[in-house]
């Protein structure tokens, strides 16, 4: 009994440095190996690699002064589509969400048209629409037309995550607010979405993940984020690999980022309940 009592008392105490610097070992060595066939590939190519010439596209410095290089200033752009159309995509979440619970029928056809036809297309497919078709008609700028087509998709993804975090208050909250004569607004603003607002930030900020790895669409229509800006360095530089490596690594950092601070989140709310 002794023994088992001691075993179970090991375990729970969580993994050995060992075990976790074999795991660091582990990950380390498959890194080592992709990158080794990725060089050696590109050797077999006859490639030359020319990594020094990389930093020079990311930032320089001149006279003292820190420039951001053509990469940098194309991940500027990148972020400000992001931003802005993670900010829309998450309102118009919102009103698809609350017009899928409305009783109206009206309400509720819109909503369900609108994701339908959203989430049956390609992404690419409603940019080109939005860029070629709409926006002739209305005026509409590049940037414009790259935020408007990345909130449409990324709305109707949202709002199926907000609509869960809705459904998962309790009824009984509904029917408190309801009993103390609260009208469908204010028990949304003040009762509801503030619930709610715990389930819907994780699965949301993974979501503002893929709308960063899709914004990278936008460099079809000569939006020049950080994709068409390494598109068009190598079109004048032929370091394929590197920059190609480059753009990637940013874009992990990017995302992976927002995803650590999703499993935090997901851990302090684990905690807290």
């Amino acid at each position: 009994m002794k023994s088992c009592d001691y075993l179970i008392t090991g375990d729970s105490a969580g993994p050995s440095w060992k075990k976790l610097a074999f795991d660091w070992f582990r990950v380390i060595a498959t890194a080592g190996l992709l990158a080794w066939l990725v060089y050696a590939g590109g050797s077999g190519l006859g490639y030359n690699w020319q990594w020094y010439r990389v930093p020079r596209y990311l930032y320089t410095f001149s006279e003292g002064r820190f420039l951001a290089g053509p990469l940098l200033k194309g991940l500027v752009v990148t972020l400000k589509v992001s931003a802005v159309s993670l900010v829309l995509s998450s309102l118009l979440g919102l009103i698809t969400a609350v017009c899928r619970l409305s009783g109206s029928f009206a309400a509720r056809a819109i909503a369900r048209t609108y994701l339908e036809l959203i989430r049956n297309t390609p992404l690419l497919v409603q940019l080109f629409f939005i860029y070629f078709v709409f926006s002739p008609m209305v005026d509409l700028s590049r940037f414009a037309s790259a935020v408007l087509a990345l909130s449409l998709f990324e709305g109707a993804y949202a709002s199926e995550i907000i609509r869960a975090g809705i459904l998962a208050v309790p009824m009984g909250q509904w029917e408190a607010a309801k009993s103390i004569g609260l009208g469908r607004y204010h028990t949304y603003r003040h009762i509801v979405l503030p619930q709610a607002l715990r389930h819907m930030t994780p699965p949301l900020i993974s979501q503002a993940v893929s709308l960063i790895k899709d914004s990278a669409l936008v460099s079809t229509i000569a939006i020049y984020d950080l994709t068409m800006k390494g598109q068009e360095i190598i079109a004048e530089t032929y370091l394929v690999f590197e920059l190609w490596f480059t753009i990637a690594a940013i874009y992990l950092i990017l995302t992976l980022s927002l995803s650590l601070a999703t499993q935090a989140m997901e851990k302090r709310l684990a905690l807290a309940d």
